[in-house]
């Protein structure tokens, strides 16, 4: 079986930060960015652990603002 290597893509600009994608990854990947905040004031999501993506796309499907976009590169 392939290894597949993920990569989230997080539109920063339209994340309200509503933390549902890091409650949905299973491999505690994404996480609200602490210190920084978007136009709006709001922390967004940003690949806190990037190695442990496995690309399901669990993130993708639950954002209700669409700001994720998840990549698969297979290895």
């Amino acid at each position: 079986m392939a290894n597949i290597k993920g990569a989230v893509v997080v539109n920063k600009e339209r994340c309200k930060g509503c933390e549902l994608c890091v409650v949905a990854c299973p491999c505690q990947v994404l996480a609200l960015q602490p210190t920084e905040v978007n136009d709006k004031g709001y922390h967004y999501a940003f690949m806190q652990n990037p190695d442990a993506c496995i690309g399901c796309a669990s993130c993708g499907l639950v954002c209700p603002d669409g700001c994720i976009t998840v990549y698969k590169v297979k290895l």
